[in-house]
């Protein structure tokens, strides 16, 4: 290959592995690896999720290592990277030693479990405490901080830290750790730090907010370098950070010292980046040849996963109720973003059909016919539909219903205490019945989905079609549901596992090539973006009006879920 061909890497960092992929200018993946990363639970408590930024920086250069051999592209060809994370808390002395996170006796201490990951929910009262504040940086979260973001949990850290070590602690949403960790330089993203720092769009950090909640050591007067963005030290996405890759870095990555590197985002982003811009194919047509910067704001991104995000830009800051945002700057210069999201999707879909009497002869009897467990399910569901003799799945389970928040609600309650309910259950062990639970609960999320978007619009977006990526694609009875219950269609892209990474590597080529300008990003996103497949809303009337009802019971089960909550608190005071 001519090392005079561009090329460029996005990394990748999600909930259980690190991946990196080498990508084309236009948009061709040509290597990638996927590295397995270490997550600690903590037996005694379930809300403990933490990581290591030593282990996934040491699988980050394997992986990249490996692209380049697959590949036999020099390292002098790649000419940007960048890299997009979950939105965990990472903390580190001020040389970038690892700081230990983990209760007990050695938290403060240099050690390598030093990330809080998102998923973590120990920060609940802390982030009660944020709330009642009524403070400014709360309009900027649909109202209400979520215990995943990281200032709840730095409250929690310095509660049960020795002040002296508490001192010399610098905290990181996990994208910027890794930018920093890449090039050496400090400077942080709009992504993480309005996203999920409380960094307030136009007004920067709040004082007297970090004052009121016990964190006054953070605002060190105009520096902020616990948190290292002060004033004017806050990048949009792919603006690049410092002199680009270290001469440390560039040896343990296999690299060449000084390769660009784009200021970074969340996962979400990125996946947004990868997808939002894309081409589709409707009826063996090429649609929407060449769409414009301003159809992004009628297309809401879905990353679906472990749990779900659901992203929408706009010109003008939109406030959501029980929405994140509006963020501004997150992505393009001058516009914002709101975030909406669902804690437990996939994470969902596992554990209804693992901890059901039915598992262990579902696994069997995929076993025995060479076929993934969720094909064996549909099989059986389509089974049952002709012995019911009904046209559709939505048919066969329409007299149970099921609400999903078993980890809590994001959006749009944004209530972390909400919980997951079965309506219609009946004394049926038997694998027909994992089946048709299985189903309830793609159908579940789905509807909640509709109920993210409908609040979306009714703030003022003008959300018409929805970009899916992540795990969940590979589902079509799940993606037919969301066009069925939202009423509008989803496009789909060309691989559903590649579109987050490749969003991290278009902020290699922003770097790269010096973009600033909101209109060539968009040109950028447009031109390395595959062509996705249309999946348009195909529900019969019947099948139609049975999704209608089944939302508006859904709604109905959140209204008697927190009034049985007020019943119950009033009875035991």
């Amino acid at each position: 290959m001519s090392c005079d061909t561009p090329y460029f890497i996005g990394i990748d960092i999600g909930t259980g592995s690190a991946r990196a992929s080498l990508v084309a200018r236009n948009g061709e993946i040509k290597a990638s690896s996927t590295k397995d990363t270490i997550t600690w639970r903590d037996q005694h408590d379930y809300r403990i999720f933490e990581q290591s930024t030593t282990n996934i920086w040491e699988q980050i250069c394997t992986a990249v290592k490996e692209i380049l051999k697959q590949s036999n592209v020099p390292a002098t060809a790649v000419k940007g990277l960048g890299f997009d994370a979950t939105c965990s808390l990472a903390v580190s002395d001020f040389d970038g030693n690892p700081i230990t996170v983990t209760k007990g006796s050695g938290i403060g201490n240099h050690g390598d479990r030093n990330v809080i990951l998102w998923a973590d929910h120990r920060a609940e009262k802390e982030a009660e405490l944020i709330n009642s504040t009524g403070s400014i940086v709360l309009n900027y979260v649909g109202g209400t901080m979520s215990l995943e973001m990281e200032v709840p949990k730095i409250l929690w850290l310095k509660k049960r830290m020795d002040p002296a070590l508490f001192a010399r602690c610098q905290f990181f949403d996990l994208p910027d750790f890794f930018t920093y960790k890449a090039t050496g330089d400090n400077t942080r993203s709009f992504c993480s730090v309005t996203c999920k720092c409380s960094y307030v769009p136009d007004k920067g950090w709040q004082s007297d907010f970090f004052e009121r909640i016990g964190l006054g050591e953070l605002v060190d007067g105009e520096n902020w370098k616990h948190m290292g963005a002060a004033r004017g030290q806050v990048q949009t996405a792919g603006s690049p950070v410092g002199r680009g890759l270290s001469q440390k870095a560039a040896e343990e990555l296999g690299l060449v010292e000084g390769t660009a590197v784009g200021s970074g985002l969340i996962d979400g982003y990125a996946g947004w980046m990868g997808t939002v811009a894309a081409r589709y194919m409707e009826n063996g047509q090429l649609s929407n040849v060449f769409p414009s910067l301003d159809e992004s704001r009628h297309r809401l991104a879905i990353v679906a996963g472990t749990s779900t995000c659901h992203i929408v830009q706009s010109r003008e800051g939109v406030f959501v109720k029980g929405v994140w945002g509006p963020y501004r700057d997150t992505a393009f210069p001058g516009w914002w973003m709101n975030e909406g999201g669902q804690s437990s999707t996939g994470q969902l879909i596992d554990f209804i059909i693992t901890t059901h009497t039915a598992y262990s002869e579902l696994k069997e009897r995929a076993k025995q016919e060479g076929k993934c467990i969720h094909i064996v399910l549909l099989d059986i569901l389509e089974k049952l539909r002709h012995e019911n003799n009904v046209d559709t799945y939505t048919e066969l389970t329409k007299d149970v219903h099921f609400y999903p928040d078993f980890h809590g609600n994001r959006s749009p309650i944004a209530d972390s205490r909400m919980r997951g309910s079965i309506v219609g259950l009946e004394l049926d062990p038997s694998i027909a019945d994992l089946a048709r639970k299985y189903y309830l609960t793609l159908e579940a999320i789905a509807l909640q989905t509709r109920h993210i978007i409908d609040t979306l619009n009714a703030a003022g977006h003008d959300i018409t079609s929805l970009y899916l990526s992540g795990g969940q694609v590979k589902n079509m009875v799940i993606m037919q549901l969301f066009a069925d219950t939202c009423g509008i269609p989803v496009i789909l892209p060309k691989s559903y596992s590649e579109a987050v990474v490749l969003g991290a590597a278009m902020l290699g080529r922003i770097a790269a090539e010096g973009v600033e300008d909101g209109e060539d990003m968009w040109k950028i996103m447009v031109e390395m973006t595959p062509t996705g497949t249309l999946v348009a809303p195909g529900a019969s009337s019947t099948v139609n009006k049975l999704l209608d009802a089944k939302y508006n019971i859904f709604l109905e089960m959140i209204d008697i879920q927190k009034r049985w909550r007020r019943q119950i608190e009033e009875a035991s005071h």
